[in-house]
């Protein structure tokens, strides 16, 4: 009884090790599908995506320089404004007030300087007939020097008095439409420090401006004048375009992250783009017209027991794909013949272009000029079911497809962009893992 209870166990264990050994066999026999794409000539285009706001190109905010009370206004929100225009009133009771004393210590220093002009000359009179002292004479002269400052100085208070119940009335200083009104009637406004901000005033919101967030990584391939493509959510079936028009040098780190602002000039004569929407932005870095588009996977395929460094560049030669050897975000390299290793940055879609790329420009674009700074990058095209490596020069990527020269390749060649095997693993054909280890001499 014991013996067959020993034996049950045993038999279960050699029989599902004969199976793993029938099955290994079998795949190790079994010869791979391999995926594969046609090539197709089109566009490749490199871009930078991002996100900011809508703003008005010039927003003026409109504030009080005097304290008191709102006791009218004449302008709520989106009304159209001209400059000059009464927007609101101060309670002017208390300005009035200090008009009033300031035109009366005017006036009291006049007299104080037509007293010192008559006891001037009956001293200096005196003084001809020498019946005056020089010290008589200097302390009237001193007295009248004294009056006629005292009067200067009352005439500099009635005009600041003067000029603060002006500034009671809130006038328009542009043409406009009021985006913000921030009082109401019976409000007490108090300008001791700064001043508080009454209305704000849009220029003209037919032609904004989009403030784009875009990261360190992907703004040296910014430059003035490049076309942009936003949609906002308050239309998302419809594309906004607009053009660069400036890089601002001042950066902003948020959480670890720097970015920089970049200005896109945006017409709007419709009015559907409102202040203050955000807006998803893609800004077109670079393109290249009727290339052949190679998937990035083949750039990233290698079949089983390749031949280290076959097809590939020559010894020395590095680069990645798209022309952007050494570059962050969107690149995929070619080093020494290995796989090409997508790196972290390229998850987040803003492909730039040729950014590092040897002897490249940000804003470049044409066939001829991406094949002579492009890098050196390597796909399998299948012949008779079999892969034949081919050595290609890459130029620009978007993320899903890299344009490559090749004199090898032709429109609609098969390239290989993976193998189908049951039971296979990146040790017998696929692409490339970059967080494998590699060892020496293995590929």
């Amino acid at each position: 009884m014991r013996r067959k209870r020993i034996w049950i166990p045993a038999g279960i264990i050699l029989l599902t090790v004969m199976a793993f050994a029938l099955r290994a066999s079998q795949g190790r026999g079994k010869e791979p599908g391999w995926r594969t794409e046609s090539l197709k000539r089109g566009a490749v285009r490199a871009q930078v995506s991002a996100t900011g706001n809508l703003k008005a190109v010039t927003t003026v905010q409109v504030g009080s320089q005097v304290s008191g009370t709102i006791a009218a206004l004449n302008a709520d929100f989106n009304d159209q404004v001209k400059k000059g225009q009464v927007l609101a009133q101060l309670d002017p009771t208390f300005l009035r007030a200090q008009v009033a004393q300031s035109r009366a210590d005017r006036e009291r220093t006049q007299v104080q300087v037509r007293q010192a002009v008559r006891d001037s000359v009956r001293v200096f009179t005196l003084g001809a007939q020498g019946l005056a002292s020089q010290s008589e004479q200097d302390a009237a002269q001193t007295a009248l020097d004294a009056a006629r400052a005292s009067e200067q100085s009352a005439r500099a208070g009635l005009d600041r008095a003067e000029t603060n119940l002006r500034y009671a009335t809130i006038l328009s200083p542009i043409d406009g439409v009021v985006i913000s009104r921030s009082v109401d009637v019976g409000q007490t406004v108090a300008a001791s420090l700064s001043a508080p901000t009454l209305f704000t005033i849009a220029n003209d919101l037919t032609r904004m401006q989009l403030e784009a967030a875009v990261d360190e990584a992907d703004i040296g391939t910014i430059r003035d004048g490049q076309p942009a493509t936003f949609t906002v959510d308050s239309y998302p079936d419809l594309g906004f375009t607009g053009t660069v028009d400036q890089v601002r040098l001042q950066p902003e780190t948020i959480q670890n992250v720097v970015t920089y602002t970049v200005v896109i000039l945006v017409d709007n004569p419709e009015l559907k783009l409102l202040p203050g929407m955000t807006a998803n932005v893609t800004i077109l870095v670079n393109e290249a017209e009727n290339v052949l588009r190679v998937p990035n996977a083949a750039l990233r395929f290698r079949p089983a027991r390749a031949a280290p460094g076959a097809g590939g560049p020559p010894s020395g030669t590095s680069g990645g794909v798209g022309g952007m050897g050494g570059g962050r975000g969107g690149t995929e390299g070619m080093r020494g013949g290995q796989g090409a290793v997508p790196r972290a940055g390229e998850a987040r879609g803003n492909m730039a272009g040729t950014r590092g790329g040897p002897g490249g420009s940000p804003g470049a674009s044409g066939g001829d000029r991406e094949q002579r700074r492009g890098a050196f990058g390597e796909v399998y095209i299948l012949e008779g079911g079999t892969p034949r490596s081919v050595r290609v020069r890459t130029g620009i990527t978007d993320g899903s497809f890299t344009a490559a020269y090749s004199d090898s390749l032709n429109e609609g060649d098969l390239v290989v962009t993976g193998a189908d095997r049951s039971g296979g693993g990146e040790g017998e054909s696929g692409t490339v893992n970059p967080f494998a280890p590699r060892f020496g001499g293995r590929h």
